[in-house]
């Protein structure tokens, strides 16, 4: 059945928000007890409407249900156990020392809830990256405005349906629809708005936020580099790069955009990447087998793939009309082509050969800052230079992509790739405002502190302040 989003009407968009307003000013969403009930539900709500959501996830993305459990499932259920585990601990007022020109006296900071927030999902991991910043909103004791991804329709529909069945309803409002429909809601001058998505779509968010001086948390993208070394071991590298290039058919924004190997091993590295991609392949036959979002999607991949310069080792083979295409080795394209200067986003893997690791840290330099950066190396001397030298949302080691799966971890870019970061408590901060409170007696009130100031009292405050 095919299913179609349309916009939503402004004036509709503008009474859920007015709603949710006065829900928030009751005040009914900052108790403990409120945020943990609805962390909870999230949690219950993903247990309860797993087969649903991936047979959702199935219908947009072509994803197997084993997917969609490790890629939005699982770690979104992770997400919001963390939170309600930590969740006292987080609301605590915390205290801090005094400077001299305020004793006696007491000062501390609280974390109170910004308001109404909107969370502006993506297509690539609909679930997962829609509902893990409203852990994250809801933890911190805000009402939420989800716009899921019009891309993912069968997903929108459904999440519209499961907020409804499991949260309160009166403090969440699911509002399907397209770019009009952001436009919308960001004209009502939400309290924070969180996006995740490319830097093109980032930049229109943040223009449309900034007449209402509305902050923003922007989750974007970039050419995440892998670098290997000599001394690297080579099969279990090329194993951990090729599986986050099949899940969800490289559509991640953290999975490796291309490789940075020494030339004395590149061969080899190659050599277990193909191995690497059949073994873990879906297709048996060795066919047309990663599934895309879109046709369109697919021909922008596709396309990655003119003029590229270089030699393709394994797939190639695209299916635009069917959404899909093959898992693709290209081994030294052109620096200036497409494939090398473009977020791929799919299931393309680019392999350079450099001559040691300064090469490659000089490379990756000439480019915007990338969301995550990996370094496989068994050098602990050399890893160390790598993560000194790299500019990047996260740089991780001997792995790719799954600091996504540590809660305790700040998740988010920096320059082009993103603004801000949230993941357990950071998500927490993300959407709080940090409220200061000094606190002074009244018994003590010494007079020198008030004017008019002698020489002497003014070399006495110079002192004390």
């Amino acid at each position: 059945m095919t299913v179609e989003i349309i916009e939503t009407d402004p004036s509709t968009v503008e009474a859920e928000v007015a709603r949710l307003r006065a829900h928030f000013a009751s005040g009914a969403t900052q108790s403990r007890h409120w945020r943990t009930q609805q962390l909870e539900q999230i949690e219950k709500m993903l247990e309860e409407g797993e087969e649903r959501i991936a047979a959702a996830l199935m219908k947009d993305l072509g994803r197997p249900a084993s997917d969609s459990f490790l890629g939005d499932i699982a770690p979104t259920a992770a997400e919001a156990r963390y939170a309600r585990k930590h969740l006292e601990r987080w609301m605590k007022p915390r205290r801090v020392r005094v400077p001299l020109s305020q004793v006696p006296g007491k000062a501390w900071y609280g974390s109170e809830p910004l308001g109404v927030v909107t969370v502006i999902g993506p297509w690539n991991y609909p679930v997962l990256l829609t509902l893990a910043p409203v852990v994250a909103a809801v933890s911190a004791g805000n009402c939420v405005v989800m716009k899921p991804s019009e891309h993912t329709p069968h997903t929108s529909h459904l999440l519209s349906e499961l907020v409804a069945e499991y949260l309160d309803p009166d403090a969440f409002a699911v509002i399907e629809g397209g770019p009009s429909t952001t436009q919308a809601i960001l004209a009502q001058g939400m309290d924070h708005a969180f996006f995740t998505g490319g830097p093109e779509i980032g930049k229109a968010v943040m223009a449309a936020a900034a007449p209402h001086l509305t902050p923003v948390t922007l989750e974007l993208g970039g050419k995440c580099p892998a670098v290997v070394t000599a001394d690297a071991d080579l099969e279990v590298t090329a194993r951990r790069i090729a599986w986050t290039k099949l899940l969800n058919s490289g559509q991640t924004c953290i999975a490796p955009d291309y490789v940075l190997v020494d030339a004395a091993v590149r061969d080899v590295l190659v050599t277990h990447l193909r191995k690497a991609f059949v073994d873990m392949s879906p297709n048996a036959d060795g066919g047309i087998g990663m599934p895309m979002v879109s046709a369109r999607h697919a021909m922008r991949v596709a396309e990655l793939l003119e003029n590229h310069g270089g030699t393709v080792v394994h797939g190639g083979g695209s299916d635009p009309a069917q959404r899909r295409h093959d898992l693709t080795i290209v081994v030294d394209p052109a620096p200036d082509s497409r494939l090398m200067t473009e977020e791929i986003f799919g299931p393309l893997l680019p392999v350079v050969s450099m001559d040691g690791l300064e090469p490659a840290i000089a490379h990756i330099k000439q480019g915007t800052k990338p969301l995550a950066a990996y370094i496989f190396s068994r050098s602990q001397r050399v890893i160390d230079r790598y993560r000194s030298a790299v500019s990047a949302g996260a740089v991780v080691s001997n792995h790719a992509a799954v600091h996504f799966l540590v809660p305790a971890l700040p998740f988010g870019g920096v320059d082009t790739s993103g603004m801000g970061s949230y993941h357990g408590e950071f998500g927490f901060h993300t959407f709080s405002h940090r409220k200061a409170h000094l606190s002074r007696p009244t018994k003590v009130d010494p007079r020198v502190v008030y004017p008019p100031y002698g020489p002497r009292t003014q070399r006495l405050l110079r002192k004390i302040f």
